[in-house]
């Protein structure tokens, strides 16, 4: 009979090494990298004020990546007795047979340092479902207060990555997951909170259901506002997704092959003055591994200094081809994106919300956008639509919640008319991953056209 456990199943560095040991033994290409992660998710799901869903997920799964001469090619499997390690390196040295050869790929890189970041937590880990059933309840009861109807997520576990190469590189991560959102529908309105971080216990989950709440009580029976240009403040979840439109084009490979919007703009001021953005594995509120795809150890790279584009990020092929230093930033080999920042952080002001409103005359308050879409990779140029809570601000005031607008915005003019900026957090959304970024206040945002809701 199969032993039931509550523990979930965790990838030690031991059983890591092990696993490596055997794809070394069974490896024969010229050059091997085996990549194993190991995760244990959890997730609560509620709506319409009941939870009806509880999902748990384990995997470990071994990616082996083959060199053969120039060519390169992966494969990966999640069966981890010794004929299915032999089959996958196998079929990974098969497939990088048929590769035509890339006369860029260079040899795999030695054993590497790493400064070490602690983003692991034993409880959130091993969160149970009850903790998370008995959470949720409280969040219904605060819908529930005020008429109103909850869904959303609650989910928590852990990831462990280890990398390694036949040349000796040894890289081993591991971090806990927890992520809350909770969505408050009323007859007419909604509002929305959401949060993530290694440990749960800083989610203040109390604090999102009550502002998810307020937003949508504050924003009941919206009024139509005319589309046109508008004094903006963005919340910080707004804001990032944004900015994750930007992420691939301060990779060198974008500049390289001019696929960025800031090709050939290296050393010009793209941004306004007071804009500071760099790539930070390192800050206490950012994520992730402190290796690359490759195992190359990530910097801190100062990306835009006062509205200067002052630095790219590099994998190893792109460095060496724009002759430049990688900087750890690079994906999983083979790819065609090369790298990008997955770290960013927008350096904030210190004004409050309240004082962004306080100063405005005439302007809109945005709680998040979806179904955001490019217009114009070059100008920047993006379209979507507000969604659970937008409100209109008159004289320094909010007023009263507005319907929905479609937006058309140049992200590049939008960080030229920063006009204050609160300071960063760690946010998330919906449409990319998550940044440290602050609220802003635009001085001129262009809305498009209303929505029906």
């Amino acid at each position: 009979m199969k032993q039931q456990h509550n523990e979930p199943m965790t990838l030690s560095r031991q059983s890591a090494d092990e696993l490596f040991s055997k794809v070394l033994k069974y490896s024969r290409a010229e050059e091997t990298e085996a990549s194993v992660t190991g995760t244990s998710y959890s997730l609560t799901r509620f709506a319409n004020n009941t939870i009806h869903q509880n999902v748990s997920e384990e995997d470990i799964n071994l990616s082996v990546r083959a060199v053969a001469g120039q060519r390169t090619a992966r494969a990966s499997t999640n069966k981890l007795d010794d004929d299915s390690i032999r089959e996958v390196c196998e079929a990974a040295l098969a497939l990088a047979s048929l590769q035509p050869p890339n006369p860029d790929l260079l040899p795999m890189p030695g054993p590497q340092m790493y400064r070490a970041v602690d983003r692991y937590d034993g409880e959130t880990a091993q969160l149970s479902p009850q903790t998370r059933a008995e959470t949720v309840r409280k969040v219904i009861q605060r819908a529930e207060k005020d008429g109103l109807t909850a869904a959303g997520v609650f989910s928590s576990g852990c990831t462990v990555h280890a990398l390694y190469n036949s040349r000796g590189l040894a890289a081993f991560h591991e971090e806990s997951i927890s992520e809350f959102s909770v969505t408050m529908l009323g007859e007419t309105s909604s509002g929305w909170a959401k949060k993530t971080g290694p440990r749960h216990q800083a989610l203040d989950i109390d604090a999102l259901a009550d502002r998810a709440a307020r937003k949508a009580l504050r924003s009941r029976e919206p009024r139509e506002a005319p589309p046109g240009k508008y004094a903006v403040i963005l919340e910080p979840s707004a804001v990032m997704d944004l900015l994750g439109f930007l992420l691939l084009d301060f990779g060198g490979l974008s500049v390289y092959e001019k696929r960025s919007c800031f090709t050939g703009r290296v050393g010009e001021k793209v941004f306004g003055e007071n804009i500071q953005i760099r790539d930070d594995v390192f800050h206490p509120s950012s994520g992730g591994a402190p290796f690359d795809g490759e195992g190359v150890p990530r910097q801190r790279v100062s990306l835009v200094e006062n509205g200067v584009l002052k630095n790219l990020v590099y994998c190893r092929e792109t460095a060496h081809k724009m002759g430049a230093q990688p900087t750890g930033h690079g994906f999983p080999l083979p790819n065609e994106y090369g790298e990008a920042p997955l770290n960013l952080v927008v350096e904030g002001g210190h004004a409050s919300e309240e004082e962004m409103i306080r100063s405005t005359e005439r302007g809109l308050l945005v709680t998040r956008f979806w179904y955001i879409r490019e217009v114009d990779p070059y100008a920047k140029i993006l379209t979507g639509m507000t969604r659970d809570g937008t409100f209109w601000i008159e004289n320094g005031e909010v007023k009263y919640g507005v319907k929905n607008f479609r937006f058309n915005q140049s992200i590049i003019e939008m960080l030229n008319q920063v006009e204050m900026m609160s300071p960063s957090e760690r946010a998330a959304g919906e449409e990319s991953i998550e940044m440290v970024v602050p609220k802003m206040k635009i001085r001129e945002f262009n809305f498009s056209s209303l929505t029906k809701f």
